[in-house]
């Protein structure tokens, strides 16, 4: 029971976020909110305020800010949008209104991990030892350097190595270190480690960081920065089909696999380390969200802004029948996925 009223917590949270972007910049805007919604399916309570209608739905699988006009469907032919619709207003008001969704997914990622780094201990990327014989011990790295970028990419965590270890297919790396405030240059090959099915460079790092001051503040953006790099990561290799059917997962699955079995373990060390691993959890789900939902899919936050983008480069909308129709047919779609899901968190939960 704790672990669902968990997952509720942390689901309603971060669509609430998601959702309360699009609505704070709508209502500046001028775009009439027709209803703001929590969930799907059969209304279990709502009440109205302000002509807007506030749901909170029965299953917990997304939520919705619904704006006059927004599809343009409902319109008859020849019908003028009225005064408050979403058509109404300007290309740049609906680019704002989209964007805030996502926008406001990044703020409470940011908030989320400055509390949870007010709590933990944080690792910097420094090699505290070399293990023999490993790939870094062969491209000269000592304990104390710290690593700085591989391949171009800056490395601010231990957890960004990590990372790469994770979703690394081997091959070459161009690793930039510091030794003795000495920045320096090598190659490195990753080598692949059978007893955990993936790539190592072959450091590990038990030195923790002393934060203070301004600290927590750079730290909380590194960890909202590595959330970005793993959830393009996890697209990556989603798209590669490198992704297993089990690693899927929907609100069902995260809510037994990873909220319940994270919550079963952490109990044991006490509330606290309770709260940080679901903040952990919530950060990687807001990120998660903000950015899926800029993918330029129809439905979705960035199939609506290809459309406005179109328009102001084209200098006249896309009518709007014909763009509601793409993103009623988007919505089908994954209304049909949230059921593929469903019965895959069912099969992994199940062992089917």
């Amino acid at each position: 029971m704790a672990s669902l009223i968990w997952f509720l917590l942390i689901f309603s949270v971060v669509v609430i976020s998601h959702e309360f972007g699009h609505y704070i910049i709508a209502r500046a805007s001028g775009i009439h909110v027709l209803e703001f919604y929590v969930g799907f399916g059969p209304t279990l309570f709502h009440f109205e305020k302000g002509g807007t209608k506030y749901s909170w739905k029965l299953l917990p699988l997304g939520g919705a800010c619904v704006f006059e006009g927004q599809d343009g469907l409902a319109l008859e032919a020849g019908e003028e949008p009225g005064e408050g619709s979403f058509l109404k207003a300007s290309p740049w008001s609906r680019l704002a209104t989209v964007l805030a969704g996502p926008l406001f997914n990044v703020i409470l990622g940011f908030l989320l991990a400055f509390l949870m780094i007010c709590q933990i201990a944080v690792r910097d990327p420094v090699a505290t030892e070399v293990l023999p014989g490993s790939a870094a011990e062969e491209a000269g790295l000592q304990a104390g350097d710290r690593i700085l970028a591989m391949n171009g990419n800056r490395v601010c965590l231990y957890e960004d190595i990590t990372l790469y270890n994770l979703t690394s297919d081997g091959g070459e790396i161009l690793l930039a270190y510091e030794r003795d405030g000495v920045r320096q240059v090598t190659t490195i090959t990753p080598k692949y480690d059978p007893q955990y099915g993936r790539y190592m460079l072959g450091i590990s790092n038990a030195d923790f960081v002393e934060l203070k001051g301004t600290d927590y503040f750079k730290y909380a953006w590194y960890e909202v920065r590595y959330n970005f790099k793993a959830t393009y990561a996890s697209l990556r290799m989603l798209f590669h089909g490198k992704v297993e059917r089990q690693d899927v997962a929907g609100p069902v699955g995260i809510a037994v696999n990873v909220v319940g079995k994270t919550y079963e373990e952490a109990s044991a060390y006490g509330m606290s380390t309770v709260v940080v691993n679901m903040l952990n959890i919530a950060l990687m789900l807001t990120i998660n969200l903000g950015i899926l939902n800029l993918l330029p899919i129809p439905a979705l936050d960035g199939g609506r802004l290809v459309f406005i983008l179109l328009e102001i480069l084209r200098g006249k909308p896309v009518p709007p029948e014909k763009e509601g129709m793409v993103h009623f047919i988007g919505m089908m779609f994954f209304m049909v996925l949230v059921v593929i899901v469903f019965f895959n968190d069912l099969r992994n939960i199940f062992g089917w």
